[in-house]
This record gives C-alpha cells, structure tokens and sequence, in this order.
C-alpha cells in the first residue's frame, strides 16, 4: 500500500498484540501501491500486450454487506457511520495469457500493484487519440484513495475489509459504495498483485489467532476508473431496504466493535442487489504533461528531468516492474535510492489527473549522494543529467558482481573483432535500460608524432559533446576616438579569432578605421569613468576581456622622441549637504593626447580645448531656459568665430566671480578625497617619470557643462551586448558541420600528452576519433560554455539541427551493421541567459505526436517551427 497507517486501537483490549509481520512486502514497503480497477479494464491491457507475458491472479469470491455504528434503523436509512463490509473466500489461482484465459462479469474488480497499473493505464492511454485530450483535462475524479480497515475472520475463514465512512471523505465514501454494491450480490475480485494470496500461505493467519480477537489494520487503497454520484447511492440504500423488508426484517446484525472484535455471526451469507459497475472508457487526462515546481534555481534539474520522462522506453520501464532490477549492493551505485525517487516521480509525472508536483524528495536523494547539487544554486542541466544516467544505470545494474578484464592489444587483429570484444567485456560490467538505451562505442585512434606508432581503443560514450564550429570568431565592439580634435568618438565593429590575441585586435582595428602609416592605436579598458589599464601587451589572449568590459581605441601619432602620454579624466562638483569640503565625481570617457611641452600649464588648458573642440555646442544652440537645444551629435562644422570666442575667453583674465566659466587642471591624486595638485597656466607642470602616463584630473564648471555635450562622452557601448534570442541575429551552423569538427582529427594539448609504448616518453599525439556504433537514445550536448584559465563565456551561436531525419550513416565505420542510424528528435533542453545566471527549459514530444514546453510548472502547446532557437542545449534524438 502507498501509506500504510497500521491501527492498534486500545492495545491493552487485546491479550495479543497483532503481528504485522504476515504482511506481504508491499503492505509494508511505502514506495508501492495496490491499485483496484475493473477486471476488464485490466484484462484488455494484458490480451492487447500491455503487460508482457502471462499475469497469475488469484480469484475471489466476495460478499457484501452493509453495516451501521449506530442502530440498525439508522444504518439502514444511511444515517450515522456507515460500513460497507467485503468477506472474500479464495477459489483458486487462473492466468491470463494473450486472448485465452479467463473472462469475468461486468462488476468484477481486480487489485494489481502499481507497476502493473501504470503499465495498464499507459497501453490503454496510447490508445487514445490525442486530438481528444485537453492538455489541462482534469482526470483527478479517475483516481482517488481509499482507506480501508483489513482483518482475517476465523468463523469464515475470509479476508475481510471494512470501509467506514468514518476513515474517509463522504466522496470516497460514496464511490466505494458504488464499486462494491453489485446487482449480483456476489462479487468476483480478482488479485493479481500477489498480495492476499501470501495472506493465506500455510493459514498463518488461523493459526496466528487461534481462540483471540481479530484487530484491524488501516490501511490505503489506490481506486482508479469508476464513478458514483449521490443519486445513485441514495436509489441504492432505497433498494437495500425494499430488500430487507421484503425477507421479514432487517439484514442480521455483524457490527464491528470498538475493540475490533466481530460477531461469530456469518457476515456474508446474504445476497444483497445492487448496481453493476460501469468498466466503460475511463477519461484519463493529459498523462506526461505535468509540470514540476521550481525549488530554487532548480530549474536546470527540471529541465533535464522532462525530457528523460518524455524518453519512450525509458518511460515504458520506470511504469513497469523496474524494481526487480534494483542493484542493492553495487558500490558505484546508490543503494538503489536513486532509481526508487526517479521512478515515483516519474510516475507522478504520469498519473492520471496529476497537478504540478514539487520534486523535494527527489533532490533531497540525489544531492545526498551528490553534494553538488545540495542547496539552490544554478547547475549546468547537461552536467545533472550525466551524473543522473550514470546514477540510474548503477543503481539498475543487472551485474551483481563485476567480473576483472584485462585489455588486449590489437595485435594487428580486424577492428570488428577487436570492437565486438571491448563491447563484450563492457556489457559484462555493466547491464542496465541506461546501456540499453544510451550507451554506445566509438573508435579512438592515436599516432606518435615521432614514431608512429598506432593506437587503436574501442571506447563506450553515454551521450556526444559537440563543438560548435563558429566559435571561432569573436565579434566585438570598441569606441573609436581621434586625438586631433576633428572627430567624435564611435563605435567601431571587428571581428577576432575566439583564441587570438591583442595583436589580432589592434591590426582589425587598424583595418576598419583606415589607420595611416604615422598613426598608432592605444587600447584601454574604462571602468568609472576611468582608464583601468592599457593593453600594450600584443602576445596577451583576448579571452582577457570580457563581453561587458568596456573598451576604448585611441587613434595617435607615432611616439616622438620625449613626449609622453597625457590622460585627461573628467570630474564635476557635486552638491552634498553632509560634508563642508566639496565632493567630485567623474563622467564621460577619458581623452588622450601626446605632449612634449610642459613649459607651462597653458599648454595642458590648449591641448584640452582641442581634444573638446567636436563636442562645443554652437552658439544659436544656448538657448534660454525651458527651451531645447541642438545636440552636437550632428557633428555640424563649428565657425572658426565660435571657436576663437570661446577660446579666448576661456584664456582671458578674468575676475574671481568669471573664473568659476573656467576649467581647473589638477595633476591626479591616488586619494579620492583630494583632486591632487593644481596646475597653474603659467607655470611649469612638474613631471616625475617621463615614461609613464600623466594623469590630469579636469573639473568642469556648471557653465562649461552647459556649453559643452558631454553626453556624447557617456557613450561607452560594451564590447559584446547581451544576443537577442532569434535566430537570425547570430550566424548559424549545422549540425552536421558540429560532428565533423568533433571527429575532426588534432593534437592533443600540452596538458594531455601520450605515453607512447616504442618512445617511452611522452607525446603530443594526434587523436582521431570515429562513431563505431549508435545507441537507440542519442544524447548530444552543444558545447556552448567555454571555460578557459581566463574566463567562462557562452556561445549564442545557433544552431540548424534536423527535427525529423538526422542521418549518421555517413559517419559510422561500422558497415557491416544492419541497424538504422537515422533519428528523429524528441526533446531539447534550453538554456537562456548567460554565464552569470539565466533559466532552462525543456521542449518535448508527447507521444511523438506533439509538442510541448515545460518551463518549471508551466506546461503548454508549441509549435515544430518554435522548437529551433540559439537556446538549445541538449538534443535528444530516438532512432527511427
């Protein structure tokens, strides 16, 4: 039973305390259930193949009898607790095999374990046509509980179950009223989970209580495909006391007492009529599109997990008896815990009427064998479902006890042979629905640069981790700005080798704006608002900058022989009430320039009012207040009579009151409280180290602010904006182009060198791999996270994978195999977002009919054109 409560009311009534130990295994084990359903409905799903191979059930007789708490007028007007009460006496054992066998009434029932249920309901929902099921149908009537109170009755010698009103909601109540009150009277129950059968083995139940009191155990009953409305059970009790007045008085009295104890009174020797049960089509709802609630950034595990449960066969199985291949004493393996949680939530994915379910009990599992996956941080969805596969397929491992193998070598032997015996010795560890399913073999060939010396391995893989291709150009984005003060800054696109380096960055740039022999560009990475560092070193990689860096180029002359680099950083006082010395913050993009005269500091206030020239606004622009004005953003030709107007009022002797129109040079303080110190225009700039930058801070007064667009200066594109989730803005690669690049023959990395067995040292060999043989279940991962000693990136590069025929034959060496290589998808799981966050999701075929998505609890309808975005990250495909 699902939730067995066993009752042991006023234990000292009893001299004998009851022995549950009798109990059958799945009265005892909380991860089975006992469901009852119509015998016809159960025997067509054996005749149709449903169940596999021939089913022994053990046939009932049972009686009915109503009973009532209170007195009998109560009971038999329905008033007070009412009982219905089933006596059944064992007839004898029948099979069912293919059409033969036997055949029972409208009314029979039959109890069967829950495997044998899910696989039954599955049969009969495949049936079904799909157009005719509502993905939100609500089936939850089909199946509900039932508590139910199981005693031995030694007068008789039947197995008795009482059901109380008292235990149970007035609708459950009602149902069961319906299902066990027949036309007939006498009920056939039919058990073909074996459970009451071992109730009767060598009469362990008489003997156990011989001349004692019988106690009642509770316990709860899954009851699935039937119907009863209050009408229904109201015209009934009308028919019970037509019939009891009928024969002369009421039915005899066999109340159950408060103790447990019953009457030695023959319950069940009356016929009682009744209604016949309707086995009718049963509706059975949506079975699969269930969501699954989101835990905490667990989205990646329920992502995965939909498209395994949406895996056919995978799913035939875990409905099935997958128990009897549980593997408890595999060190690699997990106790079989692993493959219990999987298979009851994939069950709740499956039941009938089901609603959103919260994986808890799966995750608190898998993360106590999995530290990894404790807690509510984002995982990789492709990482959780390897070690979920590998989990499973230990835990189901059909090898007790692995034998020692020790390699071979090729010896010049064919590969067919060679391949057929690493397989062999492979299947003789390791046996399981995983290796059936996913499991496959791919040949792996390594030369010796030196000697050539040839290796060739027969290796197992679980699932195909694909490059992608167009990974190897990187498209970024940089800020152009001249130093002549002819130009304004903007943005310049170049496109980079993915594992270049600083050189391949400034030779495209060089390219793209035109760069003339006497110019040189200057490229620095800003951070607020100021010059974090310089990229002068040509041999450094570009996996150093980052997508959301921000980088400028500055176009200069040529280095001259003692000039040095001048840095210009922007800052304004701002207003704060809390201090009484003023407080700066800096805007907009520093500006550069190259200087060899520091005589006086004029020259730093020219070569500024230069390098601003482009951003002046006009002089009909400063417009009186509430007025708009022109942005500079035009870049209109500015009147040399502006210019000098300006200029010479900015270099003019003013009064204290007009100096406040003027900029303030300072040299850069390393305090952020202090500008540093002020450079006065007719005095010399005091310069400690020629050979580095010099950094002058600028402060801007309100009036230049105004006269100026600073705003240009604030724009600062990132190197790489986040991608847009279509398709057509990235380019895109097929498929096909990511299996050839992943068999693609190269050199292993300097950190993954050879032993060669001739050299006897170590070598940097090539390696060539090659599919040998396909799985039935072809996981493929996308690589689209890059981790480098650098940074972690993600690639948004799309990818054009085939929906309905994804044919292999051209890549498997294998020719002498008869079996197809041509597959069809059936589920994807999405990743969204980038490296620091975002969300999965999953799309599934149901029934390989239709498509879905499954965003956490939220289930609904796609169309095939909507499965193919820059998102997919994990395909699964299922041989055709």
């Amino acid at each position: 039973m699902d939730s067995l409560l066993f009752s042991q009311e006023d234990d000292e009534l009893f001299s004998t305390p009851f022995d549950h130990s009798f109990l059958p295994p799945s009265f005892s084990d909380p991860g089975e259930s006992v469901f009852l359903v119509s015998f016809r409905w159960w025997k067509e799903a054996v005749c149709g193949g449903g169940v596999v191979g021939g089913v022994a059930g053990v046939l009932y007789t049972a009686t009915v009898q109503l009973d009532g708490a209170g007195d009998e007028e109560e009971a038999i007007g329905g008033l007070g607790n009412e009982e219905i009460l089933v006596g059944m006496s064992r007839e004898g054992e029948v099979g069912i095999s293919g059409d033969e066998g036997v055949s029972g009434g409208q009314g029979d029932l039959a109890l069967v374990s829950e495997w044998m249920f899910f696989t039954a309901l599955k049969w009969h929902y495949d049936k079904l046509d799909e157009d005719s099921i509502l993905p939100g149908e609500d089936s939850a009537s089909d199946l509900f509980s039932l508590q139910i109170r199981l005693f031995y009755a030694r007068e008789t010698s039947q197995l008795v179950i009482k059901i109380s009103q008292k235990d149970n909601q007035v609708g459950a109540f009602d149902k069961a009223y319906s299902i066990f009150c027949t036309n007939s009277g006498m009920l056939q129950v039919w058990d073909f989970s074996g459970q009451t059968n071992q109730l009767f083995v060598n009469d362990r139940i008489s003997s156990m209580y011989s001349g004692q009191s019988n106690e009642e155990i509770l316990l709860e009953l899954q009851i699935y495909g039937f119907s009863c409305t209050i009408d229904e059970k109201e015209r009934r009790k009308e028919d019970i006391a037509m019939e009891q007045s009928r024969i002369g008085g009421p039915l005899p009295s066999s109340s159950l007492r408060m103790n447990g104890s019953v009457d030695k009174v023959d319950l069940f020797s009356r016929d009682l009529p009744s209604t016949a049960v309707d086995s009718g089509s049963y509706g059975t709802g949506a079975l699969g599109l269930t969501g699954l609630y989101n835990l905490g950034n667990t989205c990646f595990m329920n992502s995965a997990i939909q498209c395994l449960v949406h895996t056919p066969k995978l799913v035939e199985y875990f409905l099935g008896n997958f128990r009897k291949d549980l593997n408890f004493d595999n060190p690699l393996g997990m106790k079989g815990k692993l493959a219990i949680a999987f298979g009851d939530l994939l069950r709740k994915l499956w039941a009938p009427g089901a609603t959103p379910v919260a994986p808890r009990m799966f995750k608190s599992t898998i993360s106590s064998f999995a530290p990894q996956f404790s807690g509510y941080n984002q995982h990789d969805s492709q990482e959780f479902l390897a070690f979920l596969l590998d989990g499973l397929h230990e835990d189901l491992n059909r090898v007790k006890r692995k034998p020692y193998i020790q390699a071979k070598d090729e010896d010049g032997r064919p590969d067919e042979e060679v391949a057929d015996e690493y397989w062999e010795n492979h299947l003789s560890r390791n046996n399981s629905i995983i290796v059936d399913l996913c499991q496959a073999q791919y040949r792996s060939t390594l030369v010796c640069p030196m000697c050539k010396k040839l290796s060739i391995t027969f290796d197992p893989f679980m699932y195909l981790s694909l490059p992608l291709p167009s990974s190897t150009l990187r498209k970024m984005t940089l800020t152009l700005l001249s130093t002549d003060g002819t130009t304004l800054p903007h943005p310049v696109t170049v496109t980079v080798p993915e594992n270049g380096t600083f050189r391949d960055l400034v030779e495209a740039l060089g390219r793209a704006c035109s760069l003339r022999d006497g110019e040189t560009l200057l490229i620095a990475e800003i951070y607020n608002n100021s010059i974090l560092r310089i990229l002068d070193d040509p041999d450094d990689s570009i996996e150093l900058i980052r997508d959301y860096d921000q980088l400028v180029a500055y176009r200069l002359p040529k280095g001259r022989d003692g000039s040095s680099l001048v840095v210009f950083t922007h800052q304004q006082e701002e207003k704060s009430y809390l201090h009484s010395f003023p407080s700066f913050k800096k805007f907009g993009i520093p500006l550069v320039a190259r200087m060899s005269d520091f005589s006086k500091g004029s020259e730093i206030h020219n070569e500024f009012l230069k390098l601003i020239r482009p951003f002046i606004l006009p002089a009909d622009d400063f417009l009186s207040d509430g007025a708009s004005r022109k942005s500079a953003h035009e870049n209109e030709e500015i009147e040399d009579t502006v210019w000098d107007e300006a200029a010479n009022s900015n270099n003019e002797s003013e009064s204290d009151s007009d100096a406040q129109r003027d900029f303030e040079f300072y040299l850069e303080s390393r305090t952020s409280y202090s500008s540093g110190f002020k450079i006065q225009s007719d005095e010399p700039v005091p310069i400690s180290k020629p050979d580095q930058p010099i950094k002058v801070l600028v402060s801007w007064p309100e009036k230049m602010i105004q006269d100026y667009d600073t705003s240009i200066l604030s724009l600062l594109p990132e190197v790489c904006k986040p991608a847009s989730m279509s398709k057509w803005t990235q380019d895109s690669v097929s498929l096909y182009k990511c299996v050839d690049t992943f068999l693609k023959e190269e050199p292993l990395g300097p950190d993954d060198m050879w032993y060669c067995p001739n050299c006897k040292e170590h070598r940097q060999a090539s390696k060539k791999l090659d599919l040998w043989r396909l799985p039935e279940i072809l996981v493929i991962h996308l690589k689209r996270f890059s981790y480098t000693r650098f940074l972690k990136n993600k690639l948004e590069t799309f990818v054009d994978f085939p929906i309905d025929d994804f044919d292999l034959s051209n890549y498997v060496i294998q020719k002498n195999n008869s079996v197809s290589h041509r597959y069809k998808l059936y589920a994807v799981s999405n990743h969204y977002g980038g490296m620091g966050g975002g969300h999965y999701t999953a799309f599934a075929k149901h029934r390989l009919k239709r498509w879905y998505e499954f965003d956490d609890s939220h289930v609904f309808p796609v169309t095939e054109e909507q499965i193919k975005t820059q998102a997919a990250y994990v395909l699964f495909y299922k041989r055709i």
